[in-house]
C-alpha cells in the first residue's frame, strides 16, 4: 500500500482529515499546504461547468482537470473522482482507473456506492489501485436531495453499507449528508476515517467543494460555511478595472511597455 494511503488509515481518531476540491493548479498549490485529501471531485460539472448534476462530466475532463491539479500537490494524498458510468463493471472500472492513474498520477479514486458496487472496489484495489468510498447522499445515483440515514432502517442500511465497503478494501470513506447519529455510530463501527460533508462533527475529517468554501459556487445549503465571499471581491475588484478603463486611468506609463 502507498505510504501517503497509509498514513491517511493511520489518523483515524488521532487527527481530523482536512479535505477539500481543487479543479487547477493554483488552487490545489494552495490547498497543499493545509489539506491531507485534496480530491478532483466531480462536483466540477456543477460549481465549474455550470452543469445540472454530476451525472454527466467526462473522464477526459476529470483527467485534464486532475493533470492540472497534480502539479500543484506535493505533500497532500491526491484523490480522482471516477465519473458516473465509468466503473459500471469491474472490467470497465479497471481500465478506466488506468487510465486515471496513468495520466494523472494520483494517489487513489473515489466511487460512489449504489449499494451494490462492493466488488467493484475489490477488484480495484487487488489491482493495486487504493479506493475512496462515498455512502449516503451519492449525486450519481440519487437525483432528489434529501438527509440520509435518519430512520432506523436507514441507518442500518448505511452501517451495513459502510461495513461491505471497508470489507471491499476502501481506505475510506466519505459520508454525505448522513444524519449525525449515523455517522457517528458509522465512525466508532469502522475502522478506516469517515470524511463527512454535512454529517456531523464526528466523523474522522472533513470535505467541502472549495468553491462553496470561498463564496464563488453560489450554492450554499446548510452543511455548508462559506469562509469568504470571493463573489463580492472579485466584483469589487472587476468595477475598478472597468471605471479605470473607461476613464483612461488604466493603463499608465508603468503599465507599458
Amino acid at each position: 500500500m502507498k505510504k501517503k494511503i497509509f498514513d491517511i488509515k493511520n489518523l483515524k481518531s488521532r487527527k481530523k482529515l482536512v479535505c477539500l476540491t481543487a479543479y487547477s493548479k493554483p488552487i490545489s498549490k494552495i490547498l497543499d499546504k493545509y489539506c491531507d485529501v485534496i480530491l478532483v471531485g466531480d462536483s466540477i460539472a456543477t460549481a465549474f461547468y455550470g452543469m445540472k448534476n454530476t451525472r454527466s462530466i467526462s473522464l477526459e475532463t476529470i483527467i485534464n482537470h486532475s493533470i492540472a491539479v497534480s502539479k500543484g500537490v506535493k505533500k497532500s494524498t491526491f484523490v480522482v473522482d471516477m465519473p458516473f458510468n465509468t466503473y459500471k463493471n469491474s472490467k470497465q472500472a479497471k481500465k478506466n482507473a488506468r487510465k486515471i492513474f496513468k495520466k494523472t498520477h494520483c494517489d487513489a479514486v473515489k466511487i460512489e456506492s449504489n449499494g451494490k458496487n462492493f466488488h467493484i472496489i475489490t477488484n480495484l484495489v487487488k489491482s493495486g489501485f487504493p479506493v475512496m468510498g462515498h455512502i449516503g447522499f451519492t449525486p450519481q445515483y440519487k437525483k432528489n436531495f434529501t438527509p440520509q440515514g435518519q430512520g432506523q432502517k436507514q441507518e442500518q442500511k448505511l452501517i451495513e453499507e459502510s461495513k461491505k465497503i471497508e470489507k471491499a478494501g476502501a481506505f475510506s470513506l466519505v459520508l454525505e449528508c448522513i444524519a449525525e447519529k449515523t455517522a457517528k455510530k458509522i465512525t466508532k463501527l469502522i475502522k478506516i476515517p469517515t470524511i463527512g460533508i454535512g454529517s456531523s462533527k464526528f466523523c474522522d475529517g472533513q470535505i467541502l467543494v472549495t468553491d462553496d468554501l470561498i463564496g464563488l459556487s453560489g450554492f450554499y445549503p446548510k452543511f455548508i460555511k462559506k469562509y469568504l465571499n470571493l463573489q463580492k471581491i472579485l466584483s469589487e475588484a472587476i468595477k475598478k478595472f472597468k471605471n479605470d478603463v473607461r476613464r483612461n486611468k488604466f493603463p499608465k506609463r508603468t503599465n507599458t511597455y
